[in-house]
């Protein structure tokens, strides 16, 4: 009924003659010229500062929808004072410091190492964890438990030890043929703690792990993709990371040189030339994210908020990149 109703009213406006609508167009004018002008001020909102610390990016353009979507749109109701360390983990300190001093209203903390030093800086700041991936958040002392973190921190876990094992899991099912997997990192304390589940599962497919560390530079990665050619890697487990998220085109770039079947955490790694991907959308986490930072602008307490994990995964696979490897 509702239907047919609108139906009619359209119908019914489109049967109004040219001469009534310019009438009330001018009546209209006229009216809207009366208003006065005040009636038209609106009040400002307020401006709610919210702090960035990562070590290898800026605010990530899918957080900034996520959150435009909640209402809170960059300029107008929200501003970001931004800390990149760019690989440089001693810059982490000054930055967090910074943040502080600002008097921001939330830290947004991307990885364990900005996560670990945005504590160590403020206990009273509420600190967003965008996204934490190493060990056990309660093992790890970061929080009290998922359900009731305590404290000033909450956010998303990742899960990286289980996804990076995952992804070696589906990489060897993929090629089945390899057997000596190269595993794409830059600096092995930082990716320690997510090594164990993968090792174990390379130990009951009877794999063999071959490291291939860029450092900290972004110079380095001809250096690791040498190593996997001349340690006649068979395939390639890229990890998670946000530097590997940045740096992606260079990645699938050296792999396709050395013709490497590789998997990565991202689905835009295979639509932009990646054999496969396998893992949660940077999307769906930032959105997690966002309604985190929204809670927290909104009076929520951040101790009282849970942490959240990954609820949705997809698995991505480039066709013609399958098909250029055999």
């Amino acid at each position: 009924m509702k239907t047919q109703c609108r139906a009619e009213g359209q119908f019914g406006r489109r049967e109004v003659s040219r001469r009534s609508l310019l009438a009330g167009g001018a009546a209209l004018t006229a009216g809207a010229l009366m208003t006065p002008r005040t009636s038209l001020a609106q009040p400002a909102e307020r401006m709610r500062r919210v702090g960035w610390l990562s070590g290898t990016e800026n605010v990530r353009p899918t957080l900034s929808d996520a959150l435009r979507e909640l209402g809170w749109i960059e300029g107008r109701n929200i501003s970001f004072e931004t800390r990149n360390a760019e690989r440089q983990r001693e810059r982490y300190a000054p930055m967090a410091n910074d943040l502080v001093a600002a008097k921001v209203e939330i830290i947004i903390a991307v990885a364990p190492g900005a996560i670990r030093t945005a504590m160590q800086a403020t206990s009273e700041i509420p600190i967003v964890m965008a996204w934490w991936g190493g060990p056990d958040l309660v093992e790890a002392g970061v929080i009290a438990s998922y359900a009731r973190p305590g404290g000033n921190v909450t956010g998303v876990d990742m899960l990286l030890s289980a996804l990076d094992a995952k992804r070696l899991d589906v990489l060897h099912q993929a090629v089945p043929k390899a057997t000596k997997i190269a595993v794409l990192i830059h600096g092995r304390q930082m990716f320690e703690p997510q090594m164990p589940a993968v090792r174990e599962v390379a130990r009951k497919a009877g794999l063999t792990l071959e490291m291939a560390d860029t450092g900290d530079s972004a110079s380095a990665y001809d250096g690791a993709f040498e190593t996997i050619v001349r340690t006649q890697c068979q395939a390639l487990l890229v990890m998670a990371s946000p530097a590997f998220a940045r740096d992606r085109k260079l990645i699938i770039e050296r792999a396709a040189r050395a013709r490497v079947p590789a998997i990565y955490a991202a689905a835009w790694n295979a639509r932009e030339g990646g054999l496969m991907s396998y893992g949660a959308t940077a999307l769906d986490l930032d959105r997690q994210v966002a309604r985190q930072i929204d809670k927290i602008l909104r009076g929520a307490k951040p101790g009282d908020l849970p942490v959240e994990q990954p609820s949705r995964y997809e698995m991505a696979i480039n066709l013609a990149t399958a098909k250029s490897l055999g």
